[in-house]
C-alpha cells in the first residue's frame, strides 16, 4: 500500500527524532553557530570540513549533520553584524545597516532578539515551503532557463533604487561600478583579460569575501578605533526587556516576515543567486514597501533587521529545490551537499521525490529542527552577546581583526585577498564618510557577473527574442517600475509637483575630491579597454560610459545647487559616520594610524607567519594603544593564538602562504603557519 505524502513526512520526522540523528543534528547546529560568529568563514568551509566525516554515517544522520550546520550559520552571523558592523557571512551584509545602528543606540539586545526570532520563523517558513513544493518541483524548475534567470537578476539589480535613499544618481553610479568590478578577469567569450594589471590573482575574478569585508567590516572597525570608545556607551534596555521588545517587533511585523521568508526561499531556489544577494533583495523590498522606511531605514529601524534575517534563513529550504530536482546546486553549500548525495548513493531527480522521498522529507525536518535549536541557543546567550557592545574598544578590535584577516584569506588563499581587503576597506571608509552608498556597489558586484553570463547564453540561444518570454517580460517591466518608483510615486500617488532647485555657478568643495577620483578611475578603465579585442570591448565600455555620465551629472548637480541648498544631506540607506567632537584632521590622522596597524599586521605575517603576526598585533595594539595590563594582554593573546592554530590550522587545514623566514630557513616550515 502506497503511503500518502503526509504519512511519509511524519515517518521522516520519526526517523529524525531518534537519539542518534538528533545528536548529529545538534552537533552540526552547534558547529554552524560557531562558524557563523567568525567573520569570513561561512558555512561552505564548515561543510567542507564535515563532508569526510559522513562516509560512515547513514544518509539520515549524514544530512542531519550537514544541514544542521548549513541551516544556522545565517542565524549566528547576526552577532558580529549587529555588534561590530562586521558581516559574519555574505548573508548578513544588509543586517549591518540597521542592526549595527541599533547597537550604537544601546539596542543590541533588541536587535539580536528580533534577528533570532525572524531567523527562526523564516527558516521554518522556508522548510515548510520546500515540503509543500516537493510534489511539483520538476514542472516549476523545467520552466526556468537562462533568460528567466537573467530577468530575475536584472530585477534584483533594480533594487538599487531602494538602496540609494535620496541619492539615486550616486546609488546607480555605484551599482554600475560594482558591475564593472565583476567584469575584472577573463572575458567569458574571448578570454581577454580585463583590468587585471597582468596579475595572476585577478585572472579568476575578484573574490566576494574580501570585497564585502573590506566595504562593510573594516570601515566600522576603523571608526571604533578612531573614536576610541565602546560601540555603545549605554544599554537602552535590560536583558529581559530587550529580548521581549525584539520578539514583539517580529510578531508585530509578521506579514513582513512571511513576505521576506517567501522571497528568500524563492531566491534561494534560483541557482547562482543565493546568499550573496538574498538579504539585499529583502532589505530593498522592505525599504520600498514599509511605512515610513525612507525616513527610518539606515538609522536603526528594527524592520531593517527583520527583513534580511527572515530571508537569509529561508533561503536554505529554497536552495534545496534545484539540488534535489536536477542536481543543480542552488548555492556553494548545496554543491557540497550534492557531494554527500553521491557518497550515499543518492541520485538527484525523480528518485528524490519518489523512491527516496522519505530522505527528502528528512532533509526538510533537519532544516526545521536545526533552526529551532539554533535560535534557542542564540536566545539563551543573547544577553551575554549584547554586553559585548559596551566593552572598551581595545578588547574588541584585536580579536575581530585577527579573525577577519584569516577569514578574508579563505577566499582564494592568496596574498591578494589581504590586499583586496585593505584596498576596499580604505575605499569603503571614504565612501562612508563622503556619503556614497555602499549597498548598491556590492549588489552590482554580485549580480554583474551573473547578468553577463546569462546575457551571453540567452542571446546565443534566442537573440533578443528572450525578452518576449512571458516570465522575462513581466520581470523586466517590474524592474523598470522599481527603478522609476520614487519618481512615479511623487507624481501619481502623492500628487506632488517636481520643483526644480535654484541654480548658480558651480561651487566645488573638498568633499568633491572623491567624485573627481571616481571619474579618473572610470576614464582609465575606458582607456584601458580600447586596447582589448573588439569582441570584449562592448559591455565594459557601455557600463563604464553610463557610470561615468552618472558620476559627472551627480557632481555637477551638487555643484550648481550647493549655493542655495540648506546644507542638509540626503537620506542614505547605509551606516552614517558620526565622529562626535573629533575634528576632521584628527579623524584622518587616526584613520591613517589604523591603516598602518593593518599594514604592519600583513607585513609581519609575510615575514614570520600568522601566529607571530597575530601575537605582535594583539600585544602591541593593546599595550601601546590603551595600556592594557600584561595579565589581560597575555590571556587575550593565548586565546587568539589557540583559536588560529586549533580551529583554522588544524580544523579547517588552511593552506598558509610561504613566509620570508620560512623560505630562508626551510626547517621553520615544519611550523604549520610558516
Amino acid at each position: 500500500m502506497e503511503l500518502s505524502l503526509l504519512e511519509v513526512a511524519f515517518n521522516a520526522l520519526g526517523v529524525m527524532l531518534e537519539p542518534e540523528r538528533l545528536m548529529y543534528l545538534g552537533l552540526g547546529t552547534v558547529l554552524g553557530l560557531a562558524i557563523g560568529i567568525m567573520p569570513g568563514i561561512g558555512g561552505v568551509a564548515g561543510l567542507a570540513l564535515l563532508l569526510p566525516f559522513t562516509f560512515s554515517l547513514d544518509a539520515y544522520s549524514a544530512f542531519a549533520f550537514m544541514l544542521g550546520l548549513g541551516a544556522v550559520t545565517s542565524t549566528s552571523d547576526t552577532i558580529p553584524a549587529v555588534l561590530f558592523g562586521v558581516p559574519g557571512t555574505s548573508a548578513s551584509q544588509a543586517t549591518v545597516i540597521d542592526g549595527h545602528s541599533m547597537a550604537k543606540k544601546g539596542e543590541a539586545g533588541r536587535a539580536l532578539s528580533a534577528a533570532y526570532a525572524a531567523s527562526l520563523i523564516g527558516g521554518l517558513w522556508g522548510a515548510l515551503l520546500l515540503g509543500l513544493t516537493i510534489p511539483v518541483l520538476r514542472p516549476i524548475m523545467l520552466n526556468i532557463n537562462s533568460p528567466e534567470l537573467l530577468a530575475f537578476s536584472i530585477f534584483g539589480l533594480s533594487m538599487v533604487s531602494a538602496l540609494s535613499g535620496s541619492m539615486p544618481l550616486r546609488g546607480l553610479a555605484m551599482a554600475g561600478f560594482g558591475v564593472l568590478l565583476a567584469m575584472v578577469g577573463g572575458d567569458p567569450t574571448s578570454g581577454q583579460q580585463r583590468w587585471t594589471f597582468d596579475t595572476l590573482y585577478l585572472y579568476d575574478d575578484l573574490p566576494l569575501l574580501p570585497v564585502a569585508l573590506g566595504l562593510f567590516a573594516l570601515p566600522e572597525l576603523a571608526d571604533i578605533a578612531i573614536k576610541r570608545m565602546a560601540i555603545s556607551q549605554t544599554t537602552k534596555y535590560n536583558l529581559r526587556d530587550g529580548m521581549m521588545m525584539g520578539l514583539k517587533d517580529v510578531l508585530k511585523n509578521w506579514l513582513l516576515v512571511a513576505k521576506c521568508g517567501s522571497l528568500g526561499a524563492f531566491i534561494g531556489a534560483i541557482p547562482g543567486l543565493g546568499s550573496a544577494v538574498v538579504d539585499w533583495f529583502a532589505y530593498g523590498y522592505a525599504a520600498k514597501t514599509c511605512k515610513g522606511a525612507s525616513e527610518t531605514f539606515g538609522k536603526g529601524d528594527v524592520r531593517g533587521v527583520i527583513a534580511p534575517e527572515s530571508a537569509n534563513n529561508a533561503k536554505e529550504g529554497g536552495s534545496l529545490v534545484p539540488t534535489i530536482a536536477f542536481g543543480v546546486p542552488g548555492s556553494a553549500s548545496m554543491a557540497l551537499l550534492l557531494g554527500g548525495f553521491m557518497i550515499h548513493g543518492l541520485v538527484p531527480g525523480k528518485a528524490m521525490v519518489t523512491t527516496n522521498i522519505e530522505v527528502t522529507y528528512a532533509m526538510v525536518w533537519s532544516i526545521a529542527l536545526a533552526n529551532i535549536l539554533g535560535a534557542g541557543l542564540c536566545f539563551a546567550f543573547s544577553g551575554q552577546f549584547a554586553k559585548i557592545a559596551t566593552l572598551r574598544y581595545t578588547l574588541v578590535i584585536p580579536g575581530v581583526i585577527c579573525i577577519m584577516m584569516v577569514g578574508a584569506f579563505q577566499a582564494s588563499a592568496d596574498w591578494g585577498d589581504l590586499f583586496v581587503l585593505l584596498i576596499f576597506g580604505s575605499v569603503g571608509w571614504i565612501m562612508k564618510h563622503m556619503r556614497w552608498p555602499r549597498p548598491p556597489l556590492i549588489l552590482g558586484f554580485v549580480l554583474g557577473g551573473i547578468i553577463e553570463d546569462y546575457m551571453r547564453i540567452s542571446y546565443q540561444l534566442y537573440e533578443w527574442g528572450w525578452v518576449l518570454r512571458p516570465v522575462c517580460a513581466v520581470m523586466l517591466i517590474a524592474a523598470a517600475l522599481s527603478l522609476t518608483q520614487p519618481l512615479l510615486s511623487k507624481v501619481f500617488v502623492k500628487r506632488e509637483t517636481l520643483a526644480l532647485p535654484r541654480f548658480s555657478s558651480p561651487v566645488f568643495t573638498k568633499g568633491d575630491g572623491f567624485s573627481f577620483a571616481f571619474i579618473a578611475v572610470l576614464v582609465w578603465m575606458i582607456w584601458r579597454s580600447l586596447s582589448w579585442d573588439e569582441e570584449a570591448q562592448g559591455p565594459p565600455q557601455v557600463i563604464a560610459g553610463l557610470t561615468l555620465a552618472l558620476v559627472v551629472i551627480s557632481l555637477l548637480w551638487a555643484a550648481v545647487t550647493r549655493r542655495y541648498s540648506d546644507g542638509k544631506q540626503g537620506a542614505i540607506l547605509d551606516l552614517v559616520a558620526d565622529m562626535g567632537e573629533l575634528t576632521r584632521p584628527m579623524v584622518n590622522l587616526r584613520a591613517l594610524q589604523f591603516l598602518a596597524w593593518l599594514g604592519a599586521f600583513v607585513a609581519v605575517w609575510a615575514i614570520a607567519g600568522i601566529l607571530v603576526s597575530a601575537l605582535c598585533f594583539v600585544v602591541f595594539y593593546m599595550r601601546v594603544q590603551a595600556g592594557e595590563s600584561w595579565r589581560m594582554v597575555t590571556g587575550y593573546s593565548v586565546v587568539i593564538l589557540c583559536l588560529i592554530y586549533f580551529v583554522f590550522d588544524q580544523g579547517f587545514h588552511i593552506s598558509w602562504p610561504e613566509t620570508v623566514l620560512g623560505t630562508w630557513f626551510p626547517v621553520l616550515q615544519a611550523i604549520p603557519t610558516m
